[in-house]
């Protein structure tokens, strides 16, 4: 009996003692992944990654375990890494709905496309980053890019717009404009030239497309018509325009370069106001599914049927940032320089050299509604006096937009929105200011 009871005694220690070595291995579990969190919450990502990663080797295969490396990897831009720990939590739970929308995202931010378009369609429409990829292509670029398994691609999409427009044909903020040329000491301006309020309607409609050669090469092109009516008094400024662009795609990796020829003609009142064309080349560097580069170079001959003396030529130069945050907020960011060089030399007071920049973002707030602003701002310095005003031109132009994004049913889109518009010139005529109000309507087909 003695034996017996010694016996069964040591077996209830051992037990005992693997019982609480278990316990111990699953607090200290616990505390890493409790960590990890902890740093993540204090935007460590970095850490908290390399807290996990140290101990992959030997827990990769557990739920709770994956699910954290996941998360921990996206947050720190292991996008790879991402993927491997969430396809690990699919293989177990292949119907954890967060798990295949985790592992969407991860799949799209290293650029795989065909395997996050793979996922349910439940999943691809909860998916807030290909939704804010597609925004960065409507913002930056006038054609489309292949579909998700590497095919050609055609889309058009129509417009319809309604609005209030303070100043329509951006008449001079003064009724009376004072001239340094001697015996042009005051100028009183006609009825017609003041700001002209009134409301306005505006249609448009275009086509993007992509024709794939080889997984490298592809023609790409694109086509809008545009078309403003204004009410009463101010029917002299509708305006309609035509826009082309045509040309050929080389990529490689994450990189594209894009040489197209670009037309455009514009109507003003019925008449033919300005032709353009030139040619123009794009450079892409998209870093991953959220981050991306791009440059271009632009030259264009603008020339007015009715008025020669006002053609140019026009050369422009700029780079532009975009980037989609983890809630699906974007941001972007471009600078731009240039010249416009009169064809005629004794018009050079019509010539400027340009620079600008703009800063823009969308932030969601809910998976149909978001806000976004717009902030622009351009500085022009001409060539020469003015031989009017007999001062040297400079205009500073700003322009700040504020709005709503909503989508209230799949391919459609209504934006109302707020503009301000103000040109600061050292010529009074070409001072102006506007107010625009207007809500878009919006079908993708």
């Amino acid at each position: 009996m003695h034996v017996d009871s010694v016996r069964a005694c040591s077996r209830g220690l051992a037990f005992g003692l693997c019982f609480w070595m278990l316990f111990c291995d699953a607090a200290r579990a616990d505390e890493l992944l409790d960590k990890s969190a902890r740093l993540a919450q204090q935007g460590a990502f970095a850490q908290a990654f390399q807290l996990l990663d140290a101990q992959e080797p030997l827990r990769a295969g557990e739920l709770l375990f994956d699910a954290a490396m996941g998360r921990a990897a996206f947050a720190a831009g292991q996008y790879t890494r991402a993927v491997l720990a969430w396809e690990r939590v699919v293989a177990q739970q292949p119907d954890d709905t967060v798990a295949l929308q985790e592992l969407g995202r991860s799949l799209f931010a290293v650029g795989d496309k065909k395997g996050a378009w793979a996922l349910s369609a439940m999943v691809r429409e909860q998916g807030i980053p290909v939704d804010a990829a597609q925004d960065v292509d409507q913002l930056l670029f006038s054609y489309d890019r292949a579909d998700h398994e590497g095919g050609s691609t055609a889309k058009a999409y129509a417009e319809i717009a309604v609005g209030h427009d303070s100043n329509a044909n951006a008449g001079p903020a003064a009724a009376t404009l004072v001239s340094s040329v001697p015996g042009n000491f005051l100028w009183t301006l006609a009825p017609g030239a003041l700001p002209n309020s009134s409301g306005f309607g505006t249609a448009l409609v275009a086509v993007r497309a992509r024709h794939v050669l080889d997984p490298r090469w592809s023609l790409i092109g694109a086509a809008s018509v545009s078309a403003r009516r204004h009410a009463g008094d101010a029917r002299s400024f509708d305006q309609t325009q035509f826009d082309g662009i045509a040309g050929v795609a080389w990529r490689v990796e994450r990189q594209e370069l894009v040489i197209s020829g670009v037309g455009a003609a514009q109507w003003l009142d019925n008449a033919r106001l300005r032709n353009m064309a030139g040619v123009q080349g794009e450079w892409i560097y998209r870093m991953d599914g959220f981050r991306q580069w791009s440059g271009f170079v632009q030259a264009l001959d603008l020339h007015y049927p009715a008025q020669a003396t006002r053609d140019v030529r026009r050369s422009v130069a700029g780079a532009t940032y975009a980037q989609v945050v983890r809630n699906g907020a974007l941001f972007y960011g471009s600078v731009y320089l240039g010249r416009e060089s009169p064809d005629i030399g004794a018009k050079a007071f019509e010539g400027h050299r340009l620079v600008g920049w703009r800063l823009g973002g969308q932030y969601p707030l809910t998976r149909q509604l978001g806000v976004f602003a717009l902030l622009e701002r351009e500085r022009r310095s001409y060539g020469a006096v003015d031989p009017f005003f007999a001062v040297q031109r400079r205009d500073q132009l700003s322009n700040i937009a504020l709005g709503l994004s909503w989508v209230p049913a799949p391919d459609w889109r209504i934006t109302p929105q707020l503009m301000w518009v103000q040109n600061d010139s050292t010529v009074p005529v070409s001072q102006y200011r506007r107010r625009v109000f207007s809500v878009t309507f919006r079908r993708a087909f």
